[in-house]
């Protein structure tokens, strides 16, 4: 709400007058959401605020004035209702996208949503020279440009201001969204700062001499300009590169050189493309088809012997990748990829140190990748698939239909302590989903695990394999029980608690000794016993 001498000095009748005449210049739309506005329905809920803020040199008269829905001008992210205006249309995009697809948008669908991402390049190389236009926009002019040779990596490139009708996204090299954190790159922007890293794109160079420019780096920074208006993106284009090693060079930013902020997830996801890149090179290699997999990890680690490590690490990755973005996989709307977020109960962090950490067997395997793979018995695909099933059963026990985004998880000890009614089912799977807690219960599934298989004659103790083979539906039925069960303890639901066990963080160890002995390691008691596995394996009641 605007802080104006302007509209104090106004009365009611003056006010009114003011509300209608921006309601008109605006053609009856609110200038910050661009709903539509019905001045006598939403009477009470609209606000005059400056479009450009006082402390940015904005004036305190009609011309900045603009008229907006209250909620939306109060929860907005800029001050400035110009840039609070690009903020909400994107947040719709974001919601729209998780809603339809449940994923973040990308520099594509920022593209596409500004008039980008439409025609093929048209170009012709000669010499150390390229040419092209941009006909297809009715820029008929020719442009001819030098081509530089980068002197270790010897990748050929130039640099031009490229229309945003000719930028495209490869989401395979980058497959970063475009996060929450483009809103502070808006604002740098806006207030006129300097890009000082240009994007980085390619074209191939399939001598037909047209090829999509796909952007691989520097997307954050394309997507603020577009989003602000801008029409051309400054960018240096490579011109058919090995983008293999493309591909590595921007996985080894994101970890171990530390030169991009790539979310773990990203990383993962980076690791299964070049897993699945050094397949394709060792099927070239030894003159197999591209659908001939009769050949195992261990061999491929062999292969590739110079870089072994990173080769069992892009085998983990592409299964990690798998399960985590696998179609079946409920429990995925309930991750932040990035772990910053306070709408959903996990972090990929927590999931990578609890799921995967527990239930991936990290050994190569000496089977054929495409071993029993009709048969439904492949040993990765059935791990990705039953490790997929115990996220839905803990997905479907505890979250679906329980968890609230709306409410989050931001602060909800101390709502609770400060006397706020939040809803019970929400507030036990926040609980149970904290990171120590999780860390703590979900081990117990092992142990449901490796009971079963010794009651069968079969010991499992100290194996990581067992996911690779298909699981008993009485297991099952044991593993469901004993999640129910667990949810179904008192202590989830204890406001009493709210202040002691789960008041701050605590570590995972304070929660092993509660299930193990009933108590909190002060001596606090919180379980009428302790964890018995056998007795929470059966059905309730």
């Amino acid at each position: 709400m605007a802080n104006s001498i302007y509209l104090g000095r106004l009365n009611h009748d003056e006010r009114k007058a003011l509300v209608r005449h921006l309601w008109e210049i605006q053609k009856g739309k609110c200038f910050i959401t661009g709903n539509d506005i019905d001045l006598q329905l939403h009477e009470g809920q609209l606000d005059i605020d400056h479009i450009i803020p006082l402390t940015n040199g904005g004036k305190d008269d009609e011309s900045n004035f603009a008229l907006t829905f209250s909620f939306a001008n109060r929860s907005k992210q800029a001050a400035d209702l110009n840039l609070a205006r690009i903020n909400w249309k994107f947040k719709q995009q974001v919601e729209e996208l998780q809603r339809n697809e449940n994923r973040n948008p990308n520099l594509t669908d920022v593209l596409r949503q500004y008039g980008g991402a439409k025609f093929k390049l048209k170009y012709y190389i000669n010499g150390n020279t390229v040419s092209f236009s941009y006909s297809e926009i009715n820029r008929i002019e020719i442009i001819r440009l030098p081509i530089y040779t980068d002197t270790l990596s010897k990748e050929r490139y130039f640099f031009t201001l490229l229309p945003i009708q000719y930028v495209f996204h490869d989401d395979k090299i980058n497959p970063r969204s475009i996060g929450a954190n483009v809103s502070k790159l808006l604002a740098e922007f806006y207030k006129g700062n300097a890009q000082l890293h240009i994007s980085l794109g390619y074209v191939e160079d399939n001598g037909e001499g047209c090829s999509e420019v796909k952007l691989f780096d520097g997307q954050h920074k394309a997507a603020a300009q577009i989003m602000l208006g801008v029409k051309e993106i400054p960018v240096r284009i490579f011109i058919g590169p090995n983008k293999d090693k493309i591909t590595e060079a921007n996985f080894n930013a994101g970890t171990t050189l530390k030169q991009v902020a790539f979310d773990k997830s990203i990383q993962r996801h980076l690791g299964s493309t070049l897993y699945q890149d050094r397949v394709e090179r060792y099927q070239k290699h030894t003159g197999r088809s591209s659908d001939d997999f009769s050949f195992s990890e261990k061999v491929l680690i062999n292969f590739y012997k110079g870089e072994s490590r990173e080769m069992k690490r892009y085998i983990i990755d592409s299964v990690k990748d798998g399960i985590t973005y696998g179609e079946e996989n409920k429990l995925r709307e309930y991750i932040d990829m990035g772990g910053r977020a306070k709408e959903k109960p996990l972090s990929y962090s927590t999931v990578e140190k609890t799921f995967y950490s527990f239930f991936i067997n990290p050994d190569a395997l000496e089977t054929n990748i495409d071993y029993r793979l009709e048969e439904g018995h492949n040993p990765r695909q059935l791990e990705k698939s039953q490790i997929i099933k115990l996220m839905n059963i803990i997905a479907d026990v505890i979250l679906v239909d329980k968890f609230d985004f709306d409410i989050g998880t931001y602060r909800i000890e101390n709502k609770i302590q400060q006397g706020e009614n939040i809803d019970w089912d929400h507030v036990v799977g926040y609980r149970m989903m904290k990171e120590e807690i999780i860390y703590a219960w979900l081990k117990y599934i092992l142990d449901v695990i490796t009971i079963y298989y010794a009651q069968n004659g079969v010991a499992i103790y100290g194996r990581r394999d067992f996911f690779q083979f298909e699981i008993p539906a009485q297991l099952w039925v044991n593993i469901k029980n004993f999640i129910i069960n667990l949810r179904n303890l008192p202590l989830w639901k204890s406001r009493e608690f709210s202040s002691t066990l789960f008041g701050g963080k605590q570590v995972s160890s304070f929660w092993k000794t509660i299930f193990e002995t009933g108590k909190s390691p002060r001596g606090e008691e919180v379980l009428a016993s302790p964890i018995n596995v056998s007795t929470m394996i059966l059905p309730l009641g």
